[in-house]
């Protein structure tokens, strides 16, 4: 065994990514009493790594089936949130120590950290594809059966306006539900009050020595935070008995940018529908049979979604899509717009079409669109002399439909970066990939849906 970690003293353990031979998932194990589950990680013979989750409404009385699905659900969570841990320093080697996997399980996981990890591989110059390796036995003999849960869904709120749409979708549809999220973002939870209805807030204690690992060299970058919350509420919906686990992850976040030499690199992998796909269907066969994991969005463009918002009010004091008031270490819920970032901008112009300017200029506090200043970040987003942002944003055909709808109109073709556009980057684009139109259709080709709520939820999406 190489020696990764050495001894200074009173000092913290220090790291040596380059030394590090193997990841190792130690074990896991869920108290019903507390609600507390334990997920623990190490690196090598280095000191243990425990994160905890803590789900709501202990204690949990589990029949023997509900008890084995729970197993399973923790172990999927394991297997998925260790990928947080294993990105300070990618071994070759890969240990599950507590329990073994089948091959199914293996693939899907290895999905999860080669392309989850793919904008952290792309910013790092690591190259992960053929190299990540869990050990696994054959497949499955047989399917995880059917729990006889209840019909209601735990649905994911982020505080921006996608889950708000979804919210009031469900809503409208009389699906019972409750207003789900993990960590204790204020801005979140005020979104959530906001909807009026119950809410369930899951605590997340990521091991403090990570943070530590980082400052001593560690690699860092972006993980695939959604499919670690997926899991997170999976786990959550066995214990509370629940049928249903719903994101709201529209079909643009299938699109990665296009990097020359690199090619493409989906910031957002974990929200497109290979990921759900696959996920969704590893649940109902390796969890529990009956309980559905899927996206209500899934069949809207980011144009179509925003249309749907800009419908009600109810939240406009209340929203924000500003990944920088949602950082891991700490936010500033009164700054619920920065107003110069990639989300800023793209839901800035993708409300734009739908919404009063009066009423849009209010919600960030000011136009974004009249600032040269702002017209680099919005070249990104229409992919114009530059790449799409790694960011959980439109394509750019949807951002250039956007601006070219604003171009047209009196109350905003005079404002620097709509004017701009319509001089310098319109005459260049094919007027026929320009329609907004084209890009509000619902499709009904990929999407986990369940066929109970189908048709009613096409029908109101399509208003």
């Amino acid at each position: 065994m190489r020696a990764s970690f050495v001894s200074a003293g009173d000092l913290s353990t220090m790291f040596d990514r380059d030394s590090i031979a193997a990841f190792r998932f130690v074990r896991c194990a869920f108290d019903p009493d507390t609600g507390v589950a334990r997920l623990v990680y190490a690196f090598d013979d280095g000191p243990e790594l425990v994160e905890t989750v803590t789900v709501p409404g202990a204690p949990f009385a589990l029949d023997d089936a509900r008890a084995a699905a729970v197993t399973r659900a923790l172990r999927l969570l394991h297997l998925i949130a260790g990928v947080s841990y294993y990105k300070a320093a990618v071994p070759t080697e890969i240990r599950i120590e507590d329990y073994a996997i089948d091959a199914g399980t293996a693939a899907l996981i290895e999905d999860v950290y080669v392309h989850g990890l793919g904008e952290f591989a792309y910013r790092n110059g690591l190259d992960l594809h053929g190299t990540i390796r869990f050990p696994h036995g054959a497949s499955a003999d047989q399917d995880a059966p059917a729990l006889g849960l209840r019909t209601h869904a735990l649905v994911a709120i982020g505080g921006g306006k996608d889950s708000l749409v979804s919210i009031e979708a469900l809503r409208a549809l009389d699906v019972a539900q409750t207003v789900s999220w993990i960590g204790g973002s204020q801005l979140i939870r005020v979104c959530a009050e906001r909807t009026g209805l119950p809410t369930l807030n899951i605590g997340r204690s990521i091991a403090p020595e990570l943070f530590e690992y980082n400052r001593q060299g560690a690699w860092n970058g972006h993980i695939p935070v959604t499919a670690i919350n997926s899991a997170i509420l999976v786990l959550a919906a066995v214990l509370h008995g629940v049928d249903q686990v719903v994101f709201s992850n529209e079909r643009s976040a299938s699109y990665g940018s296009l990097i020359p030499g690199t090619g493409e690199v989906n910031h957002q992998w974990s929200k497109g529908w290979a990921f759900e796909k696959a996920f969704g269907e590893h649940v109902q066969t390796r969890v529990a049979a009956d309980l559905q994991y899927y996206s209500l969005l899934r069949p809207l463009s980011e144009l179509a979604v925003a249309r749907q918002f800009a419908k009600t009010d109810r939240y406009d004091a209340h929203f924000s899509s500003c990944n920088r008031n949602f950082h891991l270490l700490g936010e500033r819920p009164v700054n619920r717009w920065c107003g110069i970032c990639p989300k800023c901008h793209f839901v800035f112009l993708a409300l734009a079409p739908f919404m009063p300017k009066p009423r849009l200029v209010a919600i960030f506090g000011r136009n974004l669109l009249d600032d040269p200043a702002q017209v680099p970040g919005f070249d990104a987003l229409l992919e114009y002399q530059d790449h799409k942002p790694f960011e959980c944003v439109g394509e750019g055909r949807e951002s250039r439909a956007a601006m070219a709808a604003l171009a047209k109109r009196p109350e905003w073709r005079e404002d620097a970066v709509v004017a701009r556009f319509a001089r310098e980057i319109a005459p260049q684009l094919d007027t026929h990939e320009l329609d907004v139109a084209a890009l509000l259709a619902v499709e009904a080709d990929a999407h986990r849906i369940p066929d109970v709520l189908w048709d009613r939820l096409r029908a109101h999406l399509a208003t």
